[in-house]
């Protein structure tokens, strides 16, 4: 997980972008795997935990009826969280993730180890991604969501050319 963080942080510290994070299911891990690295505050501005729909709501601007309709787990929840952050935080890139960890949680559905991804970034990228890693442990599932996001942001800032100006 290290590398993957680093491998982030390196190419948005030599394009000269920052970024922000909006995490439901992983709880905050993807900024923690990325402030574990020395220096990372020059990429890393925040995280926003939104674990509840409220917090989602209140903190990012996540419509109630985008949850309503499509539920906190989904590709349209997934946007509107990185959207969100992006709009609240003066970054380049955001990276949002949302999904079921386990053991409980399942509709149907949507089953243990459904995670959605999306990425943005300010000059109108978009990723998003639904992965499914099945109901391999709270952990598990958890662990390769930061992975993923991480894969996410790494992909989002390839596509993206410097355009700050260095303090």
């Amino acid at each position: 997980m290290a590398a993957a963080a680093r491998a982030v942080l390196e190419l948005c510290k030599a394009k000269r972008l920052r970024l922000a994070t909006a995490e439901s299911c992983t709880g905050g891990l993807v900024a923690a795997a990325l402030s574990d690295i020395p220096g990372s505050s020059l990429v890393l501005d925040r995280a926003f935990v939104t674990y509840s729909n409220e917090a989602k709501q209140e903190m990012l601007g996540v419509a109630a009826a985008t949850i309503e309709r499509y539920g906190a787990v989904s590709l349209e929840c997934a946007r509107e969280m990185a959207e969100g952050a992006l709009s609240r935080a003066p970054v380049d890139l955001a990276v949002a993730v949302t999904g079921i960890a386990g053991p409980g949680g399942a509709v149907p559905g949507k089953p243990v180890g459904l995670v959605f991804f999306c990425g943005v970034s300010r000059s109108g990228g978009h990723i998003a991604r639904r992965r499914e890693f099945g109901d391999v442990g709270r952990a598990r599932v958890r662990q390769a969501s930061v992975l993923q996001a991480l894969a996410l942001l790494e992909e989002l800032a390839g596509t993206e050319t410097a355009h700050r100006v260095q303090d």
